[in-house]
């Protein structure tokens, strides 16, 4: 069922969109069947659970950690995360920054924006997203590279809000790219409302359910 369900998703999307198969929660079984199937993306939103399956895998698999992420967990992945989605501060940038230094590596991250209309959402005003990129501070991290946006629409049925959430951020991206040349990655839509971030401009998508199944969750 996941072969299956990831062969489909890739003939369903553009090629020039990134699946990033969503494995929280999820047995390294699963990720191993994802694995044979070719899938080589995998997001997870806790460190620990992330660092296991780091262990027990190939290693050609690229990590993305797409949770909110805590800056005194960033030392514990940071000798092999490929790209971190959830970055909202630049305190956080700076721990990166340190714990990539120390790796002796270049650590990929992406600005989440704040798009949604929930209080619950973390992200960066868009202000706060341009204050951190053109600040002379940020040239002093040499080893972070922010290659792009990420964000997350409202939890809602209306389609046309969500429609309009990742526009305002696609248009943003395009602004950045001018002067940013290397933004690459907009990460934008999961399970329920990828299609529609695609048609906004989306590079990236981030689906668990709709690969792996309803999430286990341990009470």
């Amino acid at each position: 069922m996941i072969k299956e369900n990831i062969v489909n998703f890739k003939k369903s999307i553009p090629k020039h969109v990134t699946l990033v198969a969503v494995s929280k929660t999820k047995p390294i079984s699963d990720l191993q069947e994802a694995y044979n199937a070719g899938q080589r993306v995998f997001g997870e939103n806790k460190v620990q659970e992330m660092i296991e399956k780091y262990d027990a895998l190939p290693k050609d698999i690229q990590w993305h950690m797409i949770g909110h992420l805590q800056s005194n967990k960033v030392k514990y992945m940071a000798h092999f995360v490929d790209l971190i989605h959830g970055v909202d501060s630049f305190k956080t940038l700076q721990e990166i920054n340190k714990q990539a230094l120390k790796n002796n590596r270049i650590i990929k991250c992406l600005l989440q924006a704040e798009i949604a209309n929930e209080e619950t959402k973390f992200g960066l005003p868009f202000d706060e997203i341009y204050g951190i990129l053109f600040s002379e501070e940020l040239t002093k991290l040499k080893n972070i590279s922010i290659v792009g946006l990420m964000g997350m629409a409202t939890f809602t049925e209306d389609k046309q809000q969500i429609s309009t959430e990742f526009a305002s951020l696609k248009k943003l991206f395009e602004e950045l790219k001018n002067t940013h040349p290397s933004f690459k990655i907009l990460s934008m839509g999961m399970s329920g409302d990828y299609e529609i971030a695609i048609e906004n401009g989306s590079t990236m998508i981030r689906v668990g359910s709709a690969i792996f199944g309803q999430r286990n969750y341990i009470l």
